[in-house]
């Protein structure tokens, strides 16, 4: 089979709403456990660097159309659309049931596209490719491909699709909202969608080969990087495919952060931290530092344990909610995250619960942790 060439074409992502101030009212009910909403825009976001990340390595160029937390109007991004001209354009966003206070059963995926986008038929086709493998890799529920007339939808002149992946009033699928795996599932099954779409080829991460690149390389996979370090908040300059002195000090940062051998070369170890691939391969526990436990806390908070701050150093915080996590879910409670924590964590199975009331809360920890105490039996970590 032939395929089409991916730098031939531009691909655009945009992220609905913002943090930097949130945008009222998109936002979940208060989360039990870690007492806060969850805001759109934290899943909208990072589905969407995601996606725009994968399409770099698949080798599209791309654009960013709202880089930034804040809200930016519609008008004003399809103004950025129309004057770039990109092939395509897919926004990400989360949906909602009711008046937002409270959870209720609502849930699943749906994409949305505009009969009046000037390519309202391939813009059709898109919606289905994207909604297609979004609904295969993460398995959750379709609610089908759906027409819906908004600026991003109807005003840009190109194809352009909206995804909505889960419900922010759902109490499970808010959890996913700030669940790493499965932002980086549904912003990569994008990707793959629209491959599908341009008749690209497309390699899942997994799959994939990285090369060693270092300064004086150049292409599709040094922007990825660029990327990638960007969206990790490391100082790159432009994404612009040339590995510079800026990126070899990025690169260099990095690997310090991560206990790797800071030589500024990307070889296997460095790509293996870059794209988080395998971290259940690795054991990790008090004074580890790096990308690994970056993912641990994301994926802790994502189940409702409160870790402190998100910064990939394992410190008392986290320790104590590995131990919660490991007391609650029949593990020998020691803090220490090796296979069978790993294995847990990455269920979906496991994860805290709806509560009403804070004794319940306090009830369900304690009845929980003597339980799991008891029927520990030989689960223990290698």
């Amino acid at each position: 089979m032939a395929y089409n060439n991916a730098s031939d074409y531009v691909i655009a992502g945009n992220d609905e709403h913002g943090v930097l101030p949130p945008t009222l009212g998109k936002r979940s009910p208060t989360m039990p456990y870690i007492n806060r909403a969850i805001y759109e825009n934290e899943a909208n976001y990072m589905m969407k660097n995601y996606f725009l990340a994968d399409c770099l390595r698949v080798g599209f160029y791309i654009l960013d159309v709202k880089p930034n937390r804040q809200d930016l109007s519609i008008s004003s991004r399809v103004v950025i659309v129309n004057t770039a001209k990109p092939t395509l354009v897919l926004t990400f966003g989360y949906n909602a049931y009711g008046d937002g206070t409270t959870f209720n059963s609502a849930s699943g995926t749906e994409a949305f596209y505009s009969p009046l986008n000037v390519y309202a038929e391939q813009s059709k086709v898109l919606a289905t490719n994207i909604y297609d493998t979004v609904i295969a890799a993460t398995g959750r529920r379709g609610r089908g491909v759906k027409t819906l007339d908004v600026g991003m939808l109807s005003s840009v002149n190109t194809r352009s699709a909206l995804l909505e992946s889960g419900f922010m009033t759902n109490f499970n699928e808010a959890k996913l909202m700030i669940d790493p795996d499965y932002q980086a599932t549904v912003g990569r099954a994008s990707c793959q969608g629209v491959c599908t779409f341009l008749n690209v080829k497309y390699v899942p991460i997994k799959e994939d080969t990285f090369s060693v690149i270092k300064r004086g390389s150049s292409g599709s996979l040094v922007r990825y990087l660029q990327f990638l370090l960007k969206i990790n908040g490391y100082s790159v300059g432009a994404v612009d495919g040339v590995f510079g002195a800026n990126t070899q000090n990025a690169v260099l940062s990095f690997q310090q952060a991560n206990n790797l051998t800071a030589d500024g070369v990307v070889g296997p170890k460095t790509w293996a931290k870059l794209n988080n691939l395998y971290p259940e391969n690795r054991v990790i526990k008090k004074g580890s530092i790096g990308a690994e436990v970056e993912y641990l806390q994301k994926k802790l908070y994502s189940k409702l344990y409160d870790v402190g701050t998100i910064d990939g150093i394992f410190g008392n915080s986290t320790e104590n909610a590995v131990k919660e996590f490991q007391a609650e879910n029949g593990l020998v409670v020691d803090g220490v995250v090796g296979p069978n924590t790993w294995t847990a964590l990455q269920s979906s199975s496991t994860g805290r619960q709806q509560t009403t009331t804070a004794s319940e809360f306090k009830d369900y920890k304690i009845f929980n942790f003597i339980k799991n105490l008891q029927n520990m039996g030989e689960n223990t970590e290698k």
